[in-house]
């Protein structure tokens, strides 16, 4: 037990959706007040930096609502229930890529949001990529354009705000410690 800990007292879920359920919870603080917590509950998730033989980085261009604009990300989804993160990230990739792999490894898991959301983000590398030849497409309500960047073009929309989330900044960052690194 932290000594930082907050005890709940009570949990009331105000909203079941597809991807988040909302919950609120009082809860007892350290110092025996007590205070109300709003918090996203997720399934998990995965992204995955996805390198083609060249050193390119596969990634997607997509609209995302809450953002009311398009960026490119890394391939990326939500666990499904019971599905081990290493499939959810093989599917993940086909799905919005077109591409398998021959070998994929897991770097680390972090929390996007742990102020308030327990999303767990699994982060994966994929390398010895192919193309599938009837590999399935992104969901019905998932439009994306693939794109392959170098890992300077990658650093540059960044600059330009086109990648603009924490996941592809996180990978772009590891692959750039991994070249300074050789």
């Amino acid at each position: 037990m932290s000594k930082f800990e907050e005890k709940t007292i009570q949990s009331e879920t105000v909203y079941e959706g597809k991807i988040i359920n909302l919950q609120i919870d009082e809860v007892e603080l350290p110092n025996g007040k007590t205070s109300k917590r709003e918090l996203i509950k997720h399934p998990g998730a995965v992204a995955v930096i996805a390198l083609t033989e060249e050193g390119k980085i596969v990634m997607v261009e997509q609209y995302r609502k809450a953002l009311e604009k398009a960026i490119i990300e890394i391939p990326a989804g939500k666990l499904e229930p019971g599905e081990e993160p290493a499939l959810t990230a093989e599917r993940e990739l086909e799905e919005e890529t077109g591409y398998g792999c021959g070998k994929l490894e897991h770097l680390i898991s972090f929390y996007t949001s742990p102020g308030f959301a327990d999303e767990l983000v699994h982060l994966y590398v994929a390398k010895d990529l192919y193309k599938m030849e009837d590999a399935k497409g992104p969901d019905e309500d998932e439009f994306v354009e693939l794109l392959e960047v170098g890992l300077e073009e990658a650093k540059a929309l960044m600059k330009e705000k086109k990648i603009y989330d924490a996941k592809t900044a996180y990978a772009i960052q590891y692959l750039e410690l991994q070249a300074a690194a050789r």
